[in-house]
């Protein structure tokens, strides 16, 4: 099949398009593999949310239900067959990806329980009973970067477990999972593991930095002009620079020891791409983002739009860092406190991700007693 010209381009250009959804209809109809075929998709991102939309739609879970109601399962453990079971069927579907570019796409994420992320210990056991469920060497497993995530995500990763970090919103924050992940690959080397079979991906959130600030500017009444021009530019500066420092920490001796060992680059990957604000354009979160080395993740109908019109020019993010510093440092002028949005936005985040796992638990136990 021939792939759509944008997503190629983009896939051209150094972004891995990876789907921001999974179901089990989507992986039996042949849908996901028609979307590797055609828009050059090569990559699976869930969450909490995903897995509630699936799993309380259509009837594809009708049939397990049943089977796990007889058993005897509870809500907890019913949601972690099936949903292990869709991602290791979606890696399966990925299989050839991964092969052919030797781990580097071909991956499929799955989070832990998101009730987990302040608790350090059982983020590490969860993430470690996962990987070993899926029992597919494509899994990445997603661990929130709260603080007691951080060193979660070292010990996963020196156990040779591969890591999808996620709601990373700051820049500070990002620097510290950099660290997290070095000191885990650190710990693998010493532990004798291949580093090469190891990767990790850091998911850092976009448009929702837009919808805070763009919220607060308006609340605020700052109704002149150059303020009102602020609008809309956070979400895309601060992934940028997040970028930026990429860059640099691929110039430090601590990254070259492991490069030499065979380490691969925890590339970032930019999450919530979807365009929330109907004012701007549908594949702004897509073509402002291109620089080799990246993974954006896409609801569909982001992916949707970027296959019918999201044409990319010759203009990369690091071209754009200047001007990104400039943005950053006008609405820090504005009155808009940084640390503050990064911080709301990390909290409310994870109360998404946790009210959606608690309402997915309630529907299974609900559809369990059902089937009864």
């Amino acid at each position: 099949m021939t792939q759509n010209k944008y997503t190629k381009a983009l896939h051209d250009a150094g972004v891995s398009l990876w789907l921001d959804d999974l179901s089990r209809d989507r992986i039996i109809s042949g849908d996901l593999q028609h979307l590797i075929d055609t828009k050059s998709i090569t990559g699976v991102t869930t969450n909490p949310a995903i897995f509630l939309k699936a799993l309380t739609s259509g009837s594809a879970y009708d049939k397990q239900l049943g089977e796990l109601a007889a058993a005897g399962a509870d809500a907890q453990s019913a949601v972690v067959e099936m949903t292990t079971d869709d991602v290791r069927a979606a890696c399966d579907v990925l299989a050839p990806v991964y092969e052919a570019t030797e781990g580097y796409d071909g991956r499929v994420s799955i989070e832990v329980d998101p009730r987990l992320a302040w608790d350090t210990e059982k983020t590490v056991a969860q993430a470690l009973e996962l990987a070993e469920k899926v029992d597919r060497e494509n899994v990445l497993v997603k661990i929130p970067a709260t603080e007691e995530g951080l060193p979660a995500i070292s010990q996963v990763l020196a156990e040779g477990i591969s890591v999808n970090v996620t709601l990373i919103f700051s820049l500070d924050r990002y620097r510290q999972v950099i660290n997290a992940w070095l000191t885990g690959l650190e710990g693998a080397r010493s532990k004798g593991r291949d580093l090469s079979t190891i990767h990790s991906v850091a998911s850092f959130f976009v448009s929702r930095v837009d919808t805070e600030i763009d919220n607060q500017l308006k609340a605020a009444e700052l109704a002149e002009e150059r303020l009102l021009q602020l609008r809309g530019r956070a979400g895309i500066a601060n992934a940028r620079l997040a970028y930026r420092i990429f860059e640099q920490m691929q110039d430090t001796e601590r990254w070259r020891l492991l490069c030499e060992n065979g380490a691969k680059l925890q590339r970032p990957l930019w999450a919530s791409t979807g365009t929330k604000n109907p004012e701007y354009s549908d594949v702004r979160y897509v073509n402002g983002l291109v620089a080799a080395h990246t993974v954006n993740t896409l609801p569909e109908d982001t992916l949707n739009a970027v296959a019918d019109h999201g044409e990319i020019t010759e203009n990369r993010i690091p071209d754009n860092y200047a001007m990104d510093d400039d943005d950053l440092d006008n609405l820090a002028r504005a009155g808009i406190d940084y640390h503050q949005v990064v911080t709301k936005l990390e909290a409310e985040g994870l109360e998404k991700f946790v009210t959606a796992w608690n309402e997915l638990l309630e529907s299974i136990d609900q559809q369990l007693e059902a089937h009864k």
